[in-house]
């Protein structure tokens, strides 16, 4: 049977020091990952709300401008003015 050998209290010490540091470090990775998967849960849901908002935002413009383009007919429209301006009619049938 192989001789005992007793380490001496220096390396016990840092046998110890090195095993809290390595839980610590597991401990804090621990936190991280925990933070890291609330901050993400949090993003992510308010991206999909913020996706969910602007498609109900397409929708309104498009109902909108349909309510608009018939009851004003085909036209242009400066925001800065707020001005309207019908585009001709076109008639298809040739003057004799």
């Amino acid at each position: 049977m192989a001789e005992q050998i007793k380490f001496t209290d220096e390396e016990i010490q840092k046998i110890n020091q090195l095993r809290q540091d390595v839980s610590n470090v597991f401990y804090q990775l621990g936190q991280i990952s925990i933070e890291k998967k609330k901050l993400i849960d949090e993003v992510t849901e308010n991206e999909k709300e913020l996706f969910q908002k602007h498609t109900e935002l397409i929708e309104f413009e498009q109902t909108l401008f349909k309510e608009l383009n018939q009851k004003y007919g085909d036209g242009d429209y400066d925001p800065i003015t707020g001005v309207f301006t019908p585009k001709p009619i076109q008639n298809n049938v040739e003057e004799l």
